[in-house]
């Protein structure tokens, strides 16, 4: 992996510097994107620039990289949402679930809170209750 920062005020042969990287699982994000994309322009040959056909299709993919990353976060918010609603649309019900032994339990939802931004519910007095182990809702 090239460090972008030993890039600067090199030319091609040297900057073929590289570091080890701190995440080798971490993909490339919006932000390591545009640091290569700058990179590139800055380093480009003078006597053969970059075609602006290809300067257009770097930057078209930029933006739809922004984009997709745009809506991705949002539909991780509205799936968050959408599941705190329905655990709170169960306060006041009566539930069965399965603990974490396999047994089945029974009791009225009393109470929701949010651990990690998932819902947890609270039933007839034991918290912890993930709304995906309810089996049965009366």
């Amino acid at each position: 992996m090239t460090n972008i920062s030993n890039l600067t005020g090199t030319t091609g042969a040297q900057a073929a510097t590289t570091s080890t990287p701190t995440n080798p699982n971490a993909s490339l994000g919006k932000d390591d994107f545009l640091k290569l994309f700058v990179a590139q322009m800055q380093h480009q040959d003078p006597m053969n620039p970059t075609d602006n056909s290809e300067f257009m299709a770097q930057m078209a993919q930029f933006s739809s990289l922004e984009q997709m990353s745009n809506m991705a976060k949002s539909n991780q918010e509205l799936v968050s949402a959408l599941s705190l609603g329905q655990a709170v649309g169960l306060i006041g019900r009566s539930v069965t679930y399965t603990d974490a032994s396999g047994a089945e339990q029974s009791g009225v939802v009393e109470k929701v809170s949010t651990e990690g931004g998932s819902p947890v519910l609270t039933v007839a007095g034991k918290s912890g209750v993930l709304p995906s182990s309810i089996t049965q809702v009366a």
